[in-house]
């Protein structure tokens, strides 16, 4: 294992990209512990480059542009960096200004992976919201959305050697006929994720927990209009918010005088970990979302989920542990309080988070890169 030389790169990097974050961290952690050199690249406020105890880190000044994310607009840059590196192997997760980057390691030999982390037409349809907004002319748009992402998506499988996906609702954006299609789940930190920091206080409220950036791709104004739907009902609850983002002002609004308290950014999983353990039950509702880590943290943490039923997080549940219903405040409302009723859902939530371990991830995932640098390794 130790002639690997695993690049990972990673664009459009912003304060919503917290799920690859994580993913990108442990992976790189588990490429160095199995021997493997690794370098990680990804876009910054200034070009700086960082040895660290698990590979090198280098940030490449790149262009912010909405929402506070940055975008490396020069991949040549990245290329240079790449040829005195000299990988065995590069794992990029971007799709749209590191193309160039692949046909570079097409051309010499060097193994490449997509790491798809998220489907771009529904992405772009949850953050514009025109489909909603437009009636017919936004079944137009969805088509044209639908029709630009095919045509890159053509471009991306004749590209790379390999697409990874970490759900079947991820898979079904690409032809799996023509494209070299890899499914790998993620994991989760079981460790930092677990039952025993809290238990849910038993005074007869029920207490509802969201966890994410919010922004509308994420869908936090679903979650909240679920809680307010429940307040309707006369429900007794509370439901507490953590995470920042743009769109704060218009889900207070939403919330009205429902008993929804928004606590902003928390600093730091184990806190996380804490306050998701503390709760009842977790909505997580993107109904865009390609796998869900925020619905893994709170399985870990013992706390059962309700979730949209598309995505690919509605994968990660099961009736013992959670219930999934359409994307609307109405019918996610209905799911909550029929999941409230299941005994023996936290522990059932538990063993179904413990299926998905970040070992097998990393496993899987070397054993790509082994066959992906085969060329390179032999020679």
């Amino acid at each position: 294992m130790s002639s690997l030389r695993i690049a990972q790169l990673a664009n459009f990097v912003g304060p919503t990209s917290g799920g690859m974050r994580t993913a990108i961290e442990h992976l790189g952690q588990g490429y160095v512990e199995a021997g493997a050199e690794r370098i990680v690249i990804t876009p910054g406020e200034r070009d700086v480059a960082i040895d660290t105890e698990f590979g090198t880190v280098v940030r490449t000044k790149a262009l912010k542009i909405a929402g506070g994310y940055r975008l490396i607009t020069d991949p040549w840059k990245v290329i240079e960096t790449l040829e005195r590196f000299r990988p065995t192997s590069v794992e990029i997760s971007d799709k749209s200004t590191l193309l160039p980057v692949a046909r570079w390691a097409r051309k010499n030999d060097i193994g490449s992976v997509l790491f798809s982390h998220e489907r771009l037409d529904a992405m772009l349809s949850l953050y514009t919201a025109r489909p909603r907004r437009l009636g017919g002319e936004g079944a137009q748009y969805r088509q044209g959305v639908i029709a630009g992402v095919g045509a890159l998506y053509k471009i991306l499988s004749r590209t790379y050697d390999a697409v990874v996906v970490t759900s079947r609702y991820a898979a079904a954006e690409f032809d799996e006929v023509t494209t070299p299609l890899v499914r790998i789940p993620l994991g989760v930190d079981l460790d930092t994720f677990h039952p025993s920091l809290a238990e849910p206080v038993d005074d007869g409220v029920l207490k509802l927990v969201h966890a994410g950036r919010l922004s509308r791709e994420k869908s936090p104004h679903l979650a909240v209009a679920t809680a307010a739907e429940l307040h309707r009902r006369g429900v007794d609850l509370r439901m507490d918010v953590y995470g920042s983002g743009p769109h704060l002002d218009e889900l207070v609004a939403i919330a009205g005088d429902a008993p929804v308290v928004f606590h902003g950014y928390v600093d730091g999983r184990r806190r996380l970990a804490t306050h998701l353990a503390a709760a009842d039950i977790a909505l997580s509702v993107c109904p865009g979302e390609t796998f869900g880590l925020a619905v893994l943290e709170a399985l870990a943490a013992g706390t059962p989920v309700v979730t949209a039923n598309t995505g690919g997080a509605r994968e990660l549940v099961d009736e013992s542990c959670g219930r999934w219903a359409s994307a609307n405040p109405v019918a996610l409302a209905d799911a909550v309080l029929e999941l409230a009723k299941l005994p023996g859902r936290r522990a059932a939530a538990r063993r179904r988070a413990e299926l998905y371990d970040w070992d097998s991830c990393i496993r899987h995932m070397l054993a790509l890169h082994t066959r992906l640098g085969q060329g390179r390794l032999a020679a």
